[in-house]
């Protein structure tokens, strides 16, 4: 199975001034952990997560006035839509994080998380009799 069968291409972009209370809204809306965070003065796109909003709540920081770009992750490897998903599990792994965003032509076409590559591994979930 390839990353384009399993990507959800509900993709969240923000900008690097959102703040992370605001980033956090509208990832909770979309039902989407991760959002990709496009900023063109600092030349190109990143990735905020969950868990990045998380660490800054824990370390005490203001969600108010912590902006996105102050906790998004620049040194993104990115997934092509073509890549098996041994392949996005291996770079997963291997960097340690649990989101990939997938470029197609150079554009983001959608993210792949661990979540989705378990649901296509993952046998599906059967009704037990009552």
């Amino acid at each position: 199975m390839l990353v384009r069968d399993a990507m959800s291409t509900v993709v969240l972009t923000i900008g690097p001034n959102h703040t992370l209370r605001q980033a956090a809204a509208l990832m909770s809306a979309r039902k989407v952990g991760a959002a990709i965070v496009h900023d063109p003065d600092a030349g190109g796109i990143g990735i905020l997560t969950e868990r990045d909003i998380l660490n800054s709540v824990g370390l005490g920081q203001d969600p108010d006035a912590e902006r996105a770009h102050a906790h998004t992750t620049t040194d993104v490897v990115f997934a092509a839509p073509v890549w098996t998903l041994e392949e996005a599990a291996r770079a997963m792994a291997h960097g340690g994080f649990r989101h990939l965003i997938v470029l197609d032509h150079d554009e983001p076409a959608g993210i792949v998380s661990v979540r989705d590559i378990i649901r296509c591994w993952a046998p599906a979930r059967q009704q037990v009799p009552a």
